[in-house]
């Protein structure tokens, strides 16, 4: 589809075009409120009569550029079970302190985990997110640290060697992290190696470890293992997990949380 002239759209779209263009070409709408000082609800104005054009893409959250820069996988997987990792961001969110320094990776449910915790003050975040990186910076005197290294279009955001020497600098007070699939027999299991790598690198230099995870993953299998299952410290899940997985986080040490209703399901002293 081409894209239509620039004289037939309005000076705000325009301006969220740019917007747009500067943030990778994909963004979410709480990231071009805050890049444009507008309300989200002026952007998705916006998104709507520029996706009318067929300029952008609407998508769950945010939209892209269609036919440049844009890539929708990450919205598309922000689609999936919205309302799922809402409650998971929730419950990781009353984890967190003010004072704290905490890394939040490039996960989809991580990254509705950055939206809750614009709420708190005098955090460090450390992030090799784009999308929590915006949303972050600038939020009632919370300090915001993004690491270098390679970018990963697909995922919004770095990942490597230099990413991981630059992680190892931080004493974490916790680190929540995201994974692709857990199984009883593997654990913790990544679509991605250099994000596998880095969950291990991240994982140890953590007082503790949380993994938010909608339970569409449970079973699920990927090619790549990361940190160790027993390094994990918490799972916040939006459903209980059958006897057998059960029973391997037991004899992981891990205690689980469901969301929304917050309580604990497995307990260690």
């Amino acid at each position: 589809m081409s894209m239509p002239k620039a004289t037939n759209h309005s000076h705000r779209e325009l301006e969220l075009l740019a917007a747009l263009r500067r943030l990778g070409g994909t963004a979410r709408s709480s990231e071009l409120a805050k890049y444009l000082d507008v309300s989200e609800e002026t952007v998705r104005r916006g998104i709507k009569s520029l996706a009318k054009s067929g300029t952008v893409e609407r998508v769950h959250g945010g939209a892209y550029l269609v036919g440049e820069m844009g890539d929708p996988s990450f919205f598309s997987r922000m689609a999936r079970n919205p309302d799922g990792k809402r409650q998971i961001a929730k419950a990781i969110a009353k984890q967190v302190y003010e004072g704290m320094t905490i890394f939040l990776d490039v996960g989809t449910t991580t990254a509705f985990v950055a939206e809750r915790l614009r709420k708190l003050s005098g955090l460090t975040v450390v992030t090799n997110s784009v999308g929590v990186a915006q949303t972050m910076v600038g939020t009632s005197d919370n300090r915001v640290h993004f690491l270098g290294g390679e970018m990963k279009s697909d995922e919004r955001g770095t990942f490597g060697s230099v990413t991981e020497r630059q992680a190892r600098r931080f004493a974490f007070d916790m680190a929540v992290l995201s994974a692709d699939g857990l199984t009883n027999t593997r654990g913790f299991l990544f679509a991605n190696p250099v994000e596998a790598s880095l969950s291990e690198v991240v994982a140890d230099c953590a007082d503790k470890v949380v993994v938010g995870l909608d339970h569409h993953k449970y079973g699920a299998k990927a090619p790549h293992c990361g940190l160790a299952p027993n390094r994990v410290d918490l799972l916040v899940a939006d459903e209980a997990p059958d006897a057998a997985m059960t029973q391997a986080l037991e004899s992981w040490g891990v205690d689980v949380v469901l969301a929304p209703a917050g309580k604990k399901k497995i307990s260690h002293d």
